[in-house]
């Protein structure tokens, strides 16, 4: 029997938080069609606190890493929130990852894997995904790093 997402989480150690409201005029997630569209996702650590800092100034690749994946937890409860059953979700198609970075800064991709990689020990074959990883001046309220999905639903 293969395990559900849920149990490949909670076998990596992770609980599903509850899903974040937002923090401003627009909603968490939309449904189109086949397609479940998740707004920017911040990194909160276990305790709840936001993960803050510029990748190669205050921070280094280990703790972006880090972020990225709490990044990917959040998804992941807006997936939850959204299907109400993550065996719903078909296929991650795109991660967006924003990664707050110094001037200089280069390894955005080493960062945003820290979702990617979430992404594929989660969902398997299903979680392989497009993905952009780009080195932004700032992000809001100071986070490391913000990451946005398309994700394929099914029926």
């Amino acid at each position: 029997m293969t395990d559900t997402p849920e149990q490949k989480l909670a076998a990596l150690g992770f609980t599903i938080p509850t899903a974040a409201a937002p923090a401003a005029n627009y909603v968490p997630f939309v449904i189109s069609g086949w397609q479940l569209h998740i707004a920017g996702q911040i990194p909160f650590d276990t305790a709840g606190t936001l993960i803050k800092g510029r990748l190669g100034d205050d921070l280094d690749v280990a703790q972006g890493v880090a972020a990225a994946e709490r990044c990917a937890i959040g998804l992941i409860a807006q997936m939850k929130a959204a299907l109400g059953d993550l065996t719903m979700v078909r296929r991650i198609v795109k991660l967006n990852v924003f990664v707050q970075s110094a001037p200089g800064f280069t390894d955005q991709p080493e960062v945003a894997n820290g979702a990617s990689n979430l992404m594929v020990a989660v969902f398997g074959d299903a979680g392989r995904h497009a993905r952009a990883a780009v080195g932004v001046a700032a992000l809001p309220r100071g986070v490391a790093v913000e990451i946005d999905a398309i994700v394929e639903i099914n029926a």
